[in-house]
């Protein structure tokens, strides 16, 4: 599945972030790449533990957490804390999957990667390049949102960032471990839920649509681990 979700964060909420991103402690973003992306990224990182660091984390997830479209596609279980990445001129990312396992640096606790997630926190035409260029059985998906924006995808993708030339591409990026570990399931499960939802908003509580939210929660209780 691969799920454009806009105006996640509010004006305010994205004003707040630009500021505290205003004088940010960029480090090298090799610090949580894996033995084969480190080979192939090339961009500036948030330190996880820098005051800046916690306060983007604490306010991606709190926007994240009450998006009621994000929780249908994610069934999130455990939200890795979101991390902050800054692009700048002649920087890229090339091919990679994400690690399939990482560990929370609040707490140890491991966390699966089912799906990825990147938040864009400024806005295209502030920059050029830095498309996010997705790759699934249908061919490339080249992304670059509104500032506000995510698109959520399958952590198992194979992806890349394109190199930036011109300005600089800020956003956050993150991983969840969903309650139904299958892509394809969750995306049964999602297109079941938005069918739900709009059967009631035409019909009402129906025979019918209690009969469907029946089907789906019971498929939820077959195919999650919890």
């Amino acid at each position: 599945m691969l799920l454009h979700i806009e105006n996640v964060l509010t004006a305010d909420e994205l004003a707040y972030a630009q500021n505290l991103l205003a004088d940010a402690p960029w480090s090298d973003g090799k610090i949580t790449a894996g033995s084969q992306s480190g080979q192939v990224k090339n961009n500036l990182q948030l330190p996880q533990m820098s005051e800046t660091g916690k306060a983007m984390a604490e306010l991606v997830k709190a926007a994240v957490l009450r998006n009621a479209e994000f929780f249908s596609a994610a069934l999130p279980h455990t939200v890795f804390p979101p991390l902050v990445n800054c692009y700048r001129e002649g920087q890229n990312f090339g091919n990679h999957i994400d690690n399939a396992i990482r560990s929370d640096p609040y707490t140890g606790q491991w966390v699966r990667t089912d799906v990825s997630t990147t938040l864009f926190l400024n806005n295209p035409d502030e920059y050029d390049g830095g498309e996010l260029v997705i790759e699934d059985n249908y061919g490339s998906h080249r992304v670059k949102l509104a500032a506000g924006d995510m698109i959520v995808y399958p952590a198992t993708s194979l992806h890349h960032v394109t190199p930036v030339t011109r300005g600089q591409r800020i956003a956050s990026f993150f991983w969840t471990q969903s309650m139904v570990s299958s892509d394809e399931k969750r995306t049964m499960l999602f297109d079941m839920d938005r069918a739900i939802t709009s059967l009631r908003a035409q019909y009402g509580e129906s025979d019918e649509s209690v009969l469907l939210t029946g089907v789906y929660h019971n498929l939820l209780r077959q195919w999650s681990s919890i």
